[in-house]
């Protein structure tokens, strides 16, 4: 099976997704989707007609709509490529994103506390030292390298292990295997997948029985002294949420780096107000996060009928959620397809809106904002040698990014 489609003749549902030519801009057909208007129809891999989103105050509603549904176990739950599809045929829901109120509420509490403002910012001096001392050991082998391998994928991956208490000596174990989770789009690549994740949870849960014996000081160890020890979690329950964590936790912000820097790179003159005011740091990470949209598609399923925008979502129907279609909603923003550092982003909906936001988004945010200040000031001839859209690009139905950044200085 194939996994792209043409629609029907004469369909007014275009095959979607629709693969980006410039990793940081809209692919070509979306300009006539944003036409359309806030809600329209597309046409998946397998035929099936779902409704797609792209109005910013359309998706602001339906998001936290409790008759929207993320359960990927839901009968109708529709998927965007049979390598997504053949992951549900564990029947095991992924927790946190793939689950409703009131079981989504239950795990997001017991793990919301670890991703606060406070942890956050104690942990900001160990992210300066990893991006420093990634910067240093590039430096050492010279001109050229390449900025994913070398660069955006070990500073996060360190990070999140530092938070949960996963042992720095394992990160490189996760590194590859998380891409495959979550990036892989090969043909056949789905078994790949299956077996990347199966492995990781293996490891969390002998790493759980570990911290059992010898606690430590991460988030890990605090789920197990307050959630597993009082019954509220069992041990499979547990090692699922900290594979989802660790996976998710740093395979999204390293696209992110890498999209980020070939976007700069690429606006020179946004680069030079940047280095002018870092100020403008924190403010040009939520532009980028607004601007490239890596997250795009964000997959529902009406449980109820919904009346919305003078259309009927009927119970059972398929929602795709395009952020980056509603961040780029001329509606919600000036010159949407502008990218523009001095600009409020502040509700873009790249890490998407209600209860199923990202939790892990206040060390995103720091993530990004130290890996770009040290970057940049560190090595202030990078360049990128070839085009972006000459860059290889990942399959439109996963994480949006680049699979290798070739960097020169």
């Amino acid at each position: 099976m194939t996994e792209t489609t043409s629609p029907p003749a004469g369909s007014q549902a275009p095959a979607y997704p629709m693969t980006r030519r410039c990793p940081y801009q809209m692919p070509v057909g979306y300009e006539e989707l944003r036409e359309r208007g806030p809600l329209t129809k597309v046409t998946l891999y397998d035929g099936r007609q779902v409704w797609l989103v792209t109005g910013n105050e359309v998706g602001r509603a339906l998001f936290p709509d409790p008759r929207l549904s993320s359960d990927v176990l839901h009968p109708n739950y529709p998927f965007l490529a049979p390598r997504i599809a053949a992951q549900t045929q564990q029947r095991a829901a992924p927790p946190l994103v793939g689950v409703d109120d009131p079981e989504h509420g239950r795990q997001r509490r017991m793990v919301i506390p670890g991703f606060g403002i406070r942890r956050v910012a104690a942990l900001r001096p160990e992210i300066e030292r990893i991006a420093e001392g990634l910067v240093d050991e590039m430096l050492d082998r010279g001109s050229p390298a390449e900025l994913l391998a070398h660069y955006a994928l070990p500073l996060p991956s360190a990070a999140i292990c530092a938070l949960l208490g996963v042992p720095f000596e394992d990160r490189g174990y996760f590194d590859e295997r998380s891409r495959h989770v979550l990036s892989s789009s090969g043909e056949g690549e789905a078994e790949l997948a299956r077996t990347a994740f199966t492995e990781i949870l293996g490891y969390l849960h002998d790493l759980i029985r570990q911290k059992e014996k010898q606690p430590g000081d991460g988030l890990i160890d605090e789920l197990i002294a307050h959630q597993l020890e009082d019954g509220s979690v069992d041990h499979h329950e547990l090692a699922m949420i900290c594979s989802l964590l660790l996976v998710s936790g740093h395979e999204t912000t390293a696209n992110m780096i890498a999209l980020g820097t070939v976007t700069l790179l690429e606006h020179p003159e946004q680069l030079e107000l940047l280095r002018a005011d870092e100020a403008l740091l924190p403010g040009a990470v939520e532009e980028l996060m607004r601007f490239t949209s890596i997250g795009d598609v964000l997959m529902r399923v009406a449980a109820e009928d919904i009346e919305i925008a003078g259309q009927t979502i009927r119970a059972g129907d398929g929602v795709a959620m395009s952020t980056m279609l509603m961040n780029r909603d001329p509606h919600a923003w000036d010159d949407p397809d502008a990218f523009d550092i001095r600009r409020s982003a502040g509700r873009h909906v790249a890490f998407g809106y209600g209860i199923h936001q990202c939790i892990g988004q206040n060390l995103a945010r720091a993530e990004m904002e130290i890996a770009f200040r040290t970057l940049f000031r560190r090595i202030p001839g990078l360049r990128v040698p070839v085009r972006s859209d000459r860059l290889p690009l990942n399959a439109p139905y996963v994480l949006q990014g680049v699979a290798e950044l070739p960097v020169e200085w």
